[in-house]
Formats: structure tokens, C-alpha cells, sequence
């Protein structure tokens, strides 16, 4: 019995602390950012309060995963890694929103969150 005490409360430790480790790095700007960008898509998207969280959770992890491509790659490299984040973010957000919102979010996203601001110099 005392054995199984031990693997259970190992197991739930274990299991309670499986989070992603790259939302337990403290990003205050991210999180800023994610929801000055939550707002402008509650203004067309209506969100409800639990949507509103998801959603503004969601974009700040891909924030997160944005500012680790542009640590890593750059040129065409990065922009395909972008290019695929982005493709991700949208695919998850099917699990936080409705499908008319999910149809005006593909919409608006690009105007939103553009996928890479170009330098012409």
C-alpha cells in the first residue's frame, strides 16, 4: 500500500507539472500584446468569456513561438517557419471557435497579424 501511495502521488506531481514549458517563461510583453490583439478580434469575432481566454492564451503562445523562429532562422527559412506557425494557429483556433467565427477569423487574420513585416530599404 505504501508503494502505491508513492507512485500515485509521484504520478500526480508528474502529471500536474506537464505543462508546456514555453508558456512558463514569464513574457509580459507577449502577454500585452496577445491581448491588445485578442481585443481587435473580439471586435468582429464577439467572443465569449471563455473564449476570450482560450483565444487569448493561444495567441500568446504562438507569439512566444513567433519571437523563438526569429531568434533562429532568418531570410526564407524564417518566413517558412511563419508561414507554417501561422498555418498551426489557425488550425487550433478550430478548437476555441465557431465555425462563423472561424470563417471571419481567416478572414481578418492577415490584417490582424500579418505574417512578416518587409524592410525596403
Amino acid at each position: 500500500m505504501k508503494y502505491f501511495s508513492l507512485l500515485l502521488a509521484f504520478l500526480t506531481f508528474g502529471f500536474g507539472n506537464a505543462q508546456d514549458p514555453i508558456l512558463q517563461k514569464d513574457h509580459p510583453n507577449l502577454e500585452k500584446e496577445a491581448f491588445a490583439i485578442t481585443r481587435q478580434y473580439n471586435q468582429e469575432l464577439a467572443l465569449d468569456g471563455k473564449q476570450i481566454i482560450l483565444f487569448q492564451k493561444k495567441v500568446e503562445e504562438f507569439l512566444i513561438r513567433r519571437e523563438d523562429i526569429k531568434k533562429r532562422y532568418s531570410g526564407k527559412r524564417e518566413l517558412d517557419a511563419l508561414m507554417n506557425m501561422q498555418t498551426q494557429e489557425t488550425l487550433e483556433m478550430m478548437n476555441i471557435l465557431t465555425q462563423p467565427q472561424m470563417d471571419l477569423y481567416k478572414k481578418i487574420k492577415p490584417n490582424i497579424q500579418p505574417l512578416a513585416e518587409v524592410d525596403e530599404q
